[in-house]
């Protein structure tokens, strides 16, 4: 008795399909990758809090930086509080308000957050909190650095 052997045909690769799947994955790799925003190159020591909460919201925030020197970076403008002069450090406080009320008319539901170093002016920090509060921003988070634990006790 013989039976009949059918030859097995080698599978074909559709090279067409797997180059719009290609390109498609790829098309989705780069829509859904986040870009990352540029940082100052001033290194701070940030304060520390047992009690810090890491943030759940989705949006990037503007950060306001305050330097040891009392130096306020802002969306890349430079604040001095420092002056004695009382009218100089008023008038950078307007400008500072105006900037944020200005932002805050662009896109009302733009986040803000305060990051200072751990040695900065307390002063400088109440009146950058000030500016905020001028420009009826409520919520003002803070960076810090949660302690680190200490293996040696």
């Amino acid at each position: 008795m013989k039976f009949y052997t059918r030859k097995r045909r080698m599978p074909a690769v559709i090279i067409v399909s797997l180059i719009d799947i290609l390109a498609i994955l790829l098309i989705f790799v780069i829509v859904t990758t986040t870009f990352k925003s540029s940082q100052s190159q001033i290194v701070f020591k940030l304060p520390e809090s047992k009690s810090a909460e890491a943030t759940t919201e989705n949006s990037e925030p503007m950060i306001l930086e305050i330097d040891p020197s009392g130096e306020i970076t802002f969306q890349d403008q430079k604040f001095n509080f420092n002056s004695k002069d009382d009218a100089m450090v008023e008038s950078q406080m307007k400008k500072l308000t105006a900037l944020l009320l200005e932002l805050k008319k662009k896109s009302p539901d733009t986040h803000f957050a305060l990051k200072g170093a751990s040695d900065a002016n307390f002063g400088k920090i109440i009146k950058v909190i000030d500016a905020f509060k001028d420009a009826d921003i409520k919520n003002l988070p803070a960076f810090m650095e949660t302690p680190a634990t200490s293996s040696s006790k």
